[in-house]
């Protein structure tokens, strides 16, 4: 194959692409080296990387017009000349490799465009962490790969076996069969690029459509606070035109926390993620004297079974839900935000797969306006139609390991945009929920304390609904100038694990340890958030899909 022609999804994030709204999205892994490895087992690894004499496809394609990011043709070709030795960069931090260093890297390295003369990605390997370890920044524009194939790809390059050493690296692995992905797309683009390439023409399923419609209308006339409508998004400082600068941040909680104070919620792992994220959020503003009136407004991409479907597959839509962050109180927070999202997906529910898409895209059409406000310096000061987009991207459930090296945490680092300056991904891997907090460094001065602020709302949270917990882990706040917060760990581990070093937040790159076996969460209804004096311990195991 000599030339592939880009499809709709693809070229919309090219198109996409400029100075300040760069289209790439990455990984970040940390890896704790085996027992039995010497002090060259990174440079040795990389050296062998430098000798592969061959790259599958698509890693060793780029555009045919790199020069004209608008052709409505865009094709990949090729690269006669590509050059490993360019898309494989090694690094080092400097002492004491903690937190704060890996997170200044990672900032930076988001913070520069993919070059399109030449195939658009890059691994760095970096070492130097704190107790030998070490992690690899997979960077990759989201035009060449979506994020469900290039999780699949990773995936086939680590192994379940600490003794597996042999297997090659991601990009010289044949590229598996692209299917339409199970997990919800990650970004307003996507959602916008899968409906264009579906919708030939006027709208399909007008009966399930129409209804959706009209239920909205009605909601939004009588002033159902519960189901968010398009344009009630209050104003804030996440919502202005961006630059090209990015800072990072990471956090993790153990899964069989979260799925604990789900069951006591009524609610899902994904209620308790916006609720973890809102209770942050409010923080945050609060702090800066820039928290709305209004509840923020969540963009949340959705798995939902369409009607019909006898393959059992999931449709992919979007839902908007309020954040409750006008709520001071976590549990009644809690409680909002269930209310909002059962609300927000029983509009999906009954709805055909293009019928849903249609709806996703009729919710997101003022998002256009939001952004010509946002590049336009706010001159006119209206609502917007969501303040951020939050997605949950299910994982591993068991530890990988690459050339005997346990992988301890795979971040997602993904897209800010204009008027969206902060993006919140989360990923599930091996009992653990890892958070990647990407924005814009110019409009969100001192971002990367919500990830600290972020476990401090779970604990609030797990305090309201679950009471006193004998593992609860303390909450952390932010160190004063000068000074950097200890590393919290959690409690659920059975072990100490060994920390990176003091940081800026908590040390959410340690190595994990896998939670013992524990008893399983039995489904509830959806009611009420009611306090608990305990808690069981539950079993940590794949997403709870929306």
């Amino acid at each position: 194959m000599r030339a592939k022609a880009l499809g709709p999804i693809d070229k919309m994030f090219i198109y996409g692409e400029t100075k300040e709204t760069m289209m790439h999205v990455a990984g970040l892994m940390i890896f704790t080296p085996p027992a039995d490895a010497g002090p060259r087992f990174v440079r040795d690894m990389v050296e062998e990387i430098f000798r592969y004499g061959h790259v599958e496809a698509p890693w060793n394609m780029k555009l045919a017009t790199p020069n004209f990011l608008f052709n409505p043709a865009h094709k990949w070709v090729i690269d006669d000349k590509f050059d490993i030795d360019y898309h494989v960069r090694h690094s080092a931090l400097p002492a004491p490799g903690g937190e704060r260093e890996l997170g200044k890297l990672v900032s930076r390295l988001h913070s520069h465009p993919i070059d399109f003369h030449r195939p658009p990605w890059e691994l760095h390997v970096i070492e130097g962490l704190a107790n030998g370890r070490f992690a690899l920044y997979c960077k990759t524009h989201h035009s060449l790969v979506d994020g469900y194939t290039a999780t699949k790809i990773m995936t086939r390059s680590l192994s379940t076996s600490p003794d597996d050493r042999q297997r090659p690296m991601y990009f010289a692995l044949t590229q598996p069969k692209r299917e339409r992905p199970p997990t919800p797309a990650k970004s307003p683009l996507s959602i916008l690029g899968t409906v264009l390439s579906m919708v030939k023409g006027g709208a399909s399923s007008v009966g399930d459509l129409s209804k959706a419609i009209s239920h909205l209308l009605k909601s939004a006339i009588a002033g159902d606070p519960a189901l968010k409508t398009p344009m009630q998004g209050p104003a804030s400082i996440l919502n202005q035109r961006i630059g090209r600068n990015r800072r990072f941040a990471t956090q993790q909680i153990p899964l069989d926390r979260l799925r604990a104070v789900a069951e006591a919620s009524g609610g899902t792992l994904n209620d308790v993620i916006i609720a973890v994220c809102a209770g942050s959020l409010r923080t945050f503003l609060k702090e800066l004297g820039a928290l709305p009136h209004d509840p923020l407004v969540a963009y949340l991409p959705v798995n939902v079974r369409p009607k019909g479907d006898e393959g059992g597959g999931n449709a992919i839509g979007a839902i908007l839900v309020s954040m409750a962050t006008d709520t001071a109180d976590p549990a009644r927070r809690m409680q909002a935000i269930v209310a909002s999202t059962t609300r927000a997906k029983a509009q999906l529910q009954g709805m055909s797969t293009t019928a849903i898409l249609e709806y996703s895209l009729l919710l997101m059409a003022p998002y256009a306006l939001q952004v010509a406000q946002a590049l336009t310096g706010n001159l006119i000061k209206m609502p917007v139609n969501f303040n951020i987009c939050i997605s949950n991207v299910p994982g591993p459930e068991q530890p990988l390991y690459l050339r005997g090296a346990r992988m301890d945490a795979v971040y997602p680092v993904s897209i800010p945009a204009h008027s969206m300056g902060l993006n919140i991904t989360v990923q599930s891997y091996a009992g653990y929920l890892d958070f990647g907090f990407i924005g814009c460094r110019d409009t969100l001065p001192h971002m990367q304390k919500l990830a600290v602020y972020a476990k401090d709302s779970f604990d609030e949270l797990e305090q309201a609904l679950l009471g006193d917990r004998p593992t609860a882990t303390k909450a952390t706040r932010p160190a004063k100038a000068g000074k950097v917060a200890k590393p919290t760990k959690p409690a659920t581990a059975a072990a100490k694990r060994p920390a990176l070093a003091k940081a800026t937040k908590p040390a959410s790159a340690q190595p994990r340890q896998t939670p013992a076996p524990t008893a399983k969460v039995k489904a509830v209804a959806r009611k009420p958030a009611q306090a608990k004096p305990a808690a069981k311990k539950v079993v940590a195991k794949q997403p709870t899909k929306v």
